[in-house]
């Protein structure tokens, strides 16, 4: 018996009962509990506080209607999926008892711990849950302010529309043309993703417009994420289409003359898709304090170090050493997080030493994978999470196997998040 059951066997009933009992308002609530941003870190941690602690009301923040994943999208870029096949209702966490609120938090009252929304009524809380992910700075790149927001330059690094649009670019880009695609400095959201898009953006060109080349403006020194099996896929199954250019950070880009500049030389492509540098979601902003961008947290409950009582997960997070921001990692901290919002409001002791893990699958073409894993353990002496040596690693090589497990993967997690 674990300690979410002890303590339901504590109440006097089963989940089941004590679920029963809330739903018809038969008892007051113990804890009001907001969560801002329905991703793969928000929609779990609301889950899971529902499954563990029945009597904690629980309200889910969330300005779009579905659930669009961005694990998978760069597929639906490729052409090899659907936007449909990625994108999921939310209407499954209401068997749990969450209650969903499709409304945008436009600010938080600490003082008074209350939730602000655009349309509605403040909501109260006695525990609050920011996963607002991540927003961009565009500003970081001259002439980007205004062409990227406006959508003339697409990022597509959140899930949606963009996903589609870049899309029709690719198929309306010319055989014989060049997509480039630019890499912001390390941290940001998916470490692996600006690769794994370029592998199947190049599958697509090889099948069908193989006159056309793929131009990687990578700002960090190096690659950042399964080096070598991103290198032996390019070399063997893109020879000549995909080029690789490391310190190519773009500074500047020309709209007009579709130049993207960078410190030492410009570059010329005939479709840039730019990915801007990155800092924690807007509504969660006023709690940076880590290199004004990610929201310092200590890592047993993930409570913010500026103002206890908000739990923030997910990417705006300043990551502990060798933690990737990914939707896996964003699972675990939801987990993590309910489990010690439970703790808070039950008065019981928070787990002292978490450990969590991450996985994260890349397309190297259609069907091939490649994966790297890491389990994370609390470290006392440190006071954060830390790699746990020999554990996890990389693929051997790229299969096909691996692409069945990577979708299995997806369809298991959105599941494990959403109903």
């Amino acid at each position: 018996m674990n300690r979410r059951q002890l303590i339901l066997a504590g109440l006097g009933g089963s989940a089941a009962a004590l679920t029963g009992c809330a739903s018809v308002g038969g008892s007051k609530p113990i804890g009001r509990v907001v969560v801002i941003g329905g991703g793969f870190g928000g929609a779990t941690t609301a889950k899971y506080i529902r499954l563990w602690e029945p009597r904690i009301e629980v309200t889910l923040v969330e300005r779009n209607p579905e659930f669009i994943s961005c694990p998978i999208s760069n597929l639906v870029v490729a052409g090899y999926k659907n936007l449909s096949e990625i994108t999921l209702p939310y209407d499954g966490l209401a068997k749990h008892g969450v209650k969903l609120v499709r409304d945008e938090a436009t600010a938080i009252d600490f003082e008074k711990k209350e939730v602000r929304l655009a349309r509605g009524a403040a909501l109260p809380y006695d525990r609050l849950v920011v996963a607002p992910g991540v927003d961009f700075q565009f500003e970081k790149i001259g002439g980007l302010a205004e062409a990227g927001p406006a959508g003339r330059v697409l990022h597509a690094w959140k899930a949606g529309p963009q996903t589609t649009e870049l899309r029709a670019r690719l198929q309306a880009l010319p055989d014989g043309g060049v997509f480039a695609i630019s890499i912001p400095r390390a941290p940001y959201r998916c470490p692996p993703g600006p690769y794994e898009r370029a592998s199947v953006v190049a599958a697509y060109f090889k099948q069908h417009k193989p006159r056309s080349k793929v131009l990687i403006l990578d700002a960090n020194p190096d690659i950042v994420s399964k080096k070598g099996l991103f290198v032996k896929a390019w070399n063997e199954l893109y020879p000549g289409i995909i080029e690789y250019r490391a310190n190519a950070e773009v500074v500047e880009f020309d709209v007009r003359g579709n130049v993207a500049k960078g410190q030492v030389e410009d570059y010329k492509a005939d479709l840039f898709n730019i990915i801007p540098p990155q800092q924690a979601g807007r509504i969660a902003q006023p709690l940076i304090t880590v290199n004004n961008q990610w929201v310092g947290v200590e890592f047993q409950t993930w409570e913010s170090t500026k103002v206890p009582g908000v739990h923030v997960i997910g990417d705006a997070i300043a990551a502990a050493p060798g933690m990737p921001k990914s939707g896996f990692q964003a699972n675990n901290h939801g987990k993590v997080v309910a489990d010690a919002v439970v703790a808070r409001l039950t008065g019981q002791p928070v787990n002292e030493s978490p450990i969590i893990a991450n996985t994260c699958y890349s397309f190297v073409s259609d069907k091939e994978v490649v994966h790297v894993a890491s389990v994370h353990k609390w470290n006392a002496e440190q006071k954060t999470l830390v790699p746990v040596a020999g554990a996890g690693g990389l693929s051997a090589a790229r299969n096909e196997l691996e692409g069945v497990y990577a979708l299995s993967w997806a369809r298991n997690i959105w599941a494990d998040a959403l109903t």
